[in-house]
This record gives C-alpha cells, structure tokens and sequence, in this order.
C-alpha cells in the first residue's frame, strides 16, 4: 500500500508565501499536526516497512514525527523535493506577480513562467520514483514525505484520467493519500485523512 503524506506547517506557510525549495524547518503547529498524523496511522493499525522523504527539512521532520522513535529509517530521495520555482521563490501568494497568477488560475492549460520547473517534469520525476518502489509498495505499506506540488504531480501521475485536474485541488499540511497497489500496478489514489 502507498501512502503520501504533505509536509506539516512552516512559518513560510503560515505567512502564505511561496514555499518551494527554500530548506524550511515545521513550526510549532506543524510539528503538532505531524504528531497527530503518527497517531491516526497507529490508530489505524498501519505500520510503514518503507518510508521516504523529500531531502527538505519540513519533510523529513514530518516523516521523523510519524515514525517517533525508528526516525533513522527514512530514506532520503531528491526526487521527491518540492517544485522548483526559481526567482518566484518567496514571493507572496496574497500578491502574485501576474504570470504566475495566470499560471495559478489555470495550471493544466498554462506553462510555467520562465525560470520555474515545468508541471510535467514534476509528474515525471515523480513517476519515474513511484516505478522505482513499486514493489516494496506491492508487498508492504510505504509512506512519502513530499510537498504540496511534488506530491500533486504523484497523484496525476498515478491518475493519468485526471488530465491535470489534481493541479488545482487543494492540499492541505499533513493530508494523506493513500493508493493500492496489485499485481497489475498502482491502483487510484484517494484521500485517506484530510483537515
């Protein structure tokens, strides 16, 4: 079974900017709502053989938070980092410049302004990762530590029906989805807790 999980809360976060690469440790309710996500998957009776992370702090604090005391199993990937979005890094998500708000208002029929990676580089690197797991996925539960963008370019790629629907949906700090794997590949991923 495949688990993702969104980073919990940074102060970047808090004050609605733009959040990409920037190396963000949680806040306070961040690490809070990382804590309460190891509790609902204790709860739940789910227990990860595998657990990956994006190289940025606020993920792998979130992973580490989940998993408590066996923190020292998470594996790191470079493929899981958030999107990079180059000089828009930092900018206020309250006062957008207007390219990137054009972008913002239609993500599947809009490319990126320059300087920002492409939506389609973020599905494939993430596809190209969820390939690579796939069996570990198949034969015991693995959970991901991403970003909000990351973790969206995993689910359309795990959807390709979606044709670009999942960019606009929106992904709250520590939402998890969640997605089968079988015999004949991963199955459509589905949101198992939400704020």
């Amino acid at each position: 079974m495949l688990y993702i999980i969104r980073h919990g809360e940074t102060a970047k976060n808090k004050k609605k900017l733009l959040q990409g690469r920037s190396d963000q440790p949680l806040n306070d309710k961040g690490l809070k709502q990382s804590a309460e996500a190891g509790k609902f998957f204790r709860a739940e009776g789910i227990i990860f053989d595998h657990v990956y992370s994006s190289p940025l702090i606020r993920a792998v604090q979130t992973a580490g938070q989940i998993l408590g005391e066996d923190s020292d199993r998470i594996t790191i990937d470079d493929r899981l980092i958030e999107m990079d979005y180059g000089p828009y890094e930092g900018m206020d998500l309250e006062h957008p410049a207007p390219e990137v708000m054009a972008f913002f208002m239609d993500f599947a029929g809009t490319r990126a302004p320059e300087g920002m990676e492409q939506l389609e580089e973020v599905t494939a690197r993430l596809g190209d990762f969820l390939e690579d797991i796939i069996e570990e996925a198949r034969s015991g539960n693995v959970l991901i530590s991403t970003h909000a963008i990351a973790m969206k370019g995993a689910l359309e790629y795990l959807t390709p029906e979606s044709k670009g629907s999942y960019w606009s949906e929106y992904i709250g700090n520590c939402d998890v989805y969640a997605a089968e794997v079988t015999d004949s590949g991963y199955g459509i991923p589905y949101p198992l807790k939400q704020r």
